[in-house]
């Protein structure tokens, strides 16, 4: 097998992948704009490059000598685009036979009223129409961020608005959609396939937060609110409401329409999906939510 290109190694997702693969004996390409950061994955003998997906020039150098990539959706919801562009022309150029990307459910809708859905239904594409084989992992929402991003504040409050309805998602964790990604670079009989990545259950936000108050012994008021309910309160927090207005280096590098459009597809029903993708290509069954939650629960207030 050839060297495997992992983006984003720096991140939680890239930096547990190429771990993996290492672990697993193969050859690693290591991308990151912080090599710093990945000291330990150059130590147990991966090739760590900069690598800037702003800088096509820069990219296309850095993947070189690669067979596979793995390509991890960058952070700029509604312009990123243009980033994933450069990526795979750079791995075109540099004779990358397979390209395995980390998706979203509903990244095949193209009518799709989240701008997440939108980006990854537009990268796929452009994925596509590239030549290269292809693999589309459509990862639902990480339980992790649930028993963290979500849990932390609502537990900190006891209150928690939501704009997802009565609309159901089966969260994932997120060390299943890493597994995945690992099967799928290191297996044969994946290639120009698209997969739903997801957890065992599909439940409300309502259900998710019923049992995080549960376990944490603390009520949690859960409010209904309209979209632009959802976009005030992040407001409130001081989230940009695009990303065009994140500021660099600001403290919150997200913006809220990713957020609020992301609950409204929940509330309509385009999240709810329930697979078998992560048993049938690792083996193991996918972790439940509660699993998840037990396992972040040291990080909750108290």
């Amino acid at each position: 097998m050839g060297k495997i290109i992992v983006s984003g190694a720096s991140g939680g997702f890239g930096h547990a992948a190429a771990s993996k693969l290492l672990h697993m004996g193969c050859e690693v390409i290591a991308l990151t704009r912080s090599p710093d950061k990945v000291a330990d994955l150059a130590e147990r003998g991966a090739e760590v490059r900069a690598a800037d997906f702003d800088d096509l020039e820069g990219l296309t150098k850095a993947m070189e000598g690669g067979e596979k990539l793995l390509l991890i959706s960058t952070l700029r919801v509604g312009e990123r685009v243009e980033q994933h562009r450069n990526a795979v022309e750079a791995a075109k150029a540099n004779g990358v036979k397979h390209v395995v990307y980390t998706s979203i459910v509903g990244g095949g809708i193209k009518d799709h009223p989240g701008v997440e859905q939108t980006d990854h239904y537009e990268t796929e594409r452009l994925i596509e129409e590239s030549g290269l084989a292809y693999t589309h992992l459509r990862n639902s929402l990480y339980a992790d961020a649930v028993a963290t991003a979500m849990a932390i504040p609502a537990l900190a409050s006891g209150h928690k608005p939501e704009n997802g309805g009565a609309g159901k998602v089966a969260m994932v964790a997120r060390d299943d959609c890493v597994n995945v990604a690992v099967g799928v670079l290191t297996q044969d009989g994946h290639e120009n396939k698209a997969y739903d990545v997801t957890g065992p259950e599909a439940m409300t936000i309502h259900q998710a937060v019923a049992m995080i108050a549960d376990m944490a012994g603390k009520p949690i008021a859960v409010e209904d609110v309209d979209d632009e309910g959802m976009y005030q309160y992040f407001d409130s927090l001081g989230v940009a409401r695009k990303a065009s207005d994140i500021k660099p280096d600001g403290p919150i590098p997200w913006a809220s329409e990713g957020m609020v459009t992301f609950g409204q597809s929940i509330r309509e029903g385009f999240m709810d999906v329930v697979s078998d993708t992560v048993e049938k290509i690792t083996g193991k069954k996918p972790q439940s939510l509660k699993s998840v939650l037990e396992a972040n629960k040291g990080a909750w207030p108290q």
